[in-house]
Parts: structure tokens; C-alpha cells; sequence
């Protein structure tokens, strides 16, 4: 098809805050996860679907619970913010109040 351009799993653009490899990044609307390190401003390749291990906020997550990102602290969380932390998919494993990292499929 002559319009194709990519599949969409990774999408290059410019980090709009410095960025470590593996950290979740919001580009706008667009959340990702950082496949390199970057500062801002400079290109960055972000992965938009499957399965990371995400720094959390410190509550319970069920599997199966909705997930969103709170792009201020820069961690996965249940809490939507009333609407201001993005839906970003969901945990793919239980994990615990005191737990570092949450398992997230991305379904955004």
C-alpha cells in the first residue's frame, strides 16, 4: 500500500525532557517507553506497545487494574488524577503496596 509509512511500535521523536533508556515518556498525548537516553530536545525512540516493568506509585496493583501515568512524578499509578494522569494500559501482574515497579502491557 503506498501510504504505509510504519507499524507504529516505536516512534522517533524529540524528548520533550531529558529521558533515561527504559523510563516512561509523554509526548504530548503520545506515551511510550524510552528505548535510549536522551536530553531535550533530542530524537528519541519510544516503544508504544507491549510489556514493561515501570517505576510505581506506592499502591496495590492487582492484575488486571487499569494503569495510568503521572507524568509529574514520573511514575505508573491507579489513581487517574481526575482526569489528569493518561490511561495507559494495564498491569500484567500483581504487585504489591511496597513495590518498586509495576508490569504494564501498554494499551494506549
Amino acid at each position: 500500500m503506498k501510504n504505509f509509512v510504519q507499524a507504529g511500535s516505536a516512534i522517533t521523536l524529540d524528548a520533550p525532557k531529558a529521558v533515561q533508556s527504559g523510563a516512561g515518556l509523554m509526548v504530548g498525548a503520545l506515551f511510550g517507553v524510552a528505548s535510549g537516553s536522551a536530553l531535550q530536545g533530542q530524537p528519541v525512540t519510544i516503544a508504544t506497545t507491549g510489556v514493561y516493568d515501570l517505576l510505581k506509585a506506592g499502591d496495590a496493583l492487582p492484575v488486571g487494574a487499569a494503569l495510568y501515568w503521572n507524568d509529574a512524578a514520573g511514575l505508573v499509578t491507579t489513581d487517574d488524577g481526575a482526569g489528569s494522569n493518561p490511561a495507559i494500559g494495564h498491569a500484567v501482574a500483581g504487585a504489591a503496596a511496597g513495590a518498586a515497579t509495576a508490569r504494564v502491557r501498554l494499551s494506549i
